[in-house]
């Protein structure tokens, strides 16, 4: 598969200049962010890793035991092995392939085996984090009719394994910081007071809030403005964005 410098110096930056669409230009500087994180070290991945579960992201349409858990009455009843397509740990494959293609029917249980298996509770957070960017930018390509991105090529560097002292059991399946709990160096999580469990579900690698963060911005609205009402980016009304985002949020059964 062809990579790409995660500066966006090679032939092939991200640009919608050739979409058929008019693109506005904060989109793809957003994505040029976002690949840029997806190839740097993160909390828990290295460089190398966080692309290497972006592979098995994209690998997950051609797995063949996915296909066939998708269309079983309980994907857990189908054994057998990913066509993985990177050297990820088997947990690691499987948590981003069963994310990637089937996370309406994820379970704690299943979590908890993987956890067994060696997948700390972090590193899960982290490998989300990575599966919900690319998703993202892969269906918005889809949607403006232009190829998917190649992957960047990873930057040197080791995981910092850091983990913020406020995260704590607040009834999810992973630790998270409480809603009143961005406080120190994560006070710029959020920055109106609580906030939802949509946006604390990443709260353990607290860098992942801030990639969702930056995305949002371009995808939807900055988190700030999304109590607002009245607030709207683009030419969308806040009505009609909500309208399309409650029938994408139906039609892929998310029912946030």
């Amino acid at each position: 598969m062809k990579t790409i410098d995660a500066r966006g110096t090679a032939a092939d930056p991200i640009d919608y200049s050739r979409a058929e669409v008019a693109v506005r230009t904060d989109l793809p500087a957003a994505h040029r962010r976002a690949w840029l994180r997806l190839a740097s070290p993160g909390t828990w991945w290295t460089g190398a890793e966080r692309v290497a579960i972006a592979r098995e992201v994209r690998s997950e349409a051609s797995c063949a035991l996915c296909a066939a858990r998708r269309d079983a009455i309980a994907p857990g009843a189908v054994p057998g092995e990913h066509a993985a397509a990177a050297p990820l740990d088997a947990a690691a494959v499987e948590a981003a392939h069963r994310i990637a293609g089937d996370p309406g029917r994820l379970s704690k249980r299943w979590l908890e085996t993987l956890e067994a298996a060696g997948l700390e509770s972090g590193a899960y957070v982290e490998l989300v984090g990575v599966v919900v960017t690319v998703v993202s930018i892969d269906a918005f390509c889809r949607a403006i009719g232009v190829a998917k991105h190649a992957l960047p090529l990873p930057l040197a560097g080791e995981p910092s394994h850091y983990r913020p002292s406020q995260a704590r059991d607040d009834g999810a399946w992973v630790p998270m910081i409480p809603a009143l709990g961005a406080t120190g160096r994560e006070a710029d999580l959020w920055r109106r007071g609580a906030t939802g469990n949509v946006i604390r579900a990443l709260s353990l690698v607290p860098d992942e809030v801030r990639t969702l963060a930056d995305l949002s911005r371009a995808h939807y609205l900055p988190m700030e403005l999304v109590p607002d009402p009245r607030a709207r980016v683009g030419t969308l009304s806040r009505a009609q964005a909500e309208f399309l985002a409650a029938r994408v949020s139906a039609l892929r059964e998310c029912f946030y």
